[in-house]
């Protein structure tokens, strides 16, 4: 570091105001520039929807399975859930939809 004496130091220099800030938009110009939330549905989701009410799928929906899922819950906790045959079909459908 060179140092050249007082020559090099500045003066006082001048102290600026804050920089401007925009005036806030009234409710009326942000709604009339900012535009809505949409959803797109398919046609195909549309019209499932329809063929559930129709044929009142929406209200038929089963209950869980309670014995079910007690059984399944006991078989893991003993290990006999996982078989060669289960990872085989499993194995099998993930490569069905993986390659497709």
């Amino acid at each position: 570091m060179r140092i050249q004496g007082p020559a090099n130091v500045h003066g006082a220099q001048p102290i600026n105001g804050p920089h401007q800030i925009d005036s806030a938009k009234s409710a009326e110009e942000t709604t009339a520039t900012s535009q809505a939330d949409q959803l797109d549905i398919s046609h195909e989701a549309e019209l499932a929807s329809k063929v559930a009410e129709l044929s009142g799928q929406v209200q038929d929906i089963p209950d869980v399975r309670a014995d079910r899922i007690a059984s399944i819950r006991e078989a893991i906790e003993q290990g006999t859930y996982e078989t060669e045959d289960k990872l085989d079909i499993a194995l099998d459908r993930f490569i069905d939809e993986t390659s497709s």
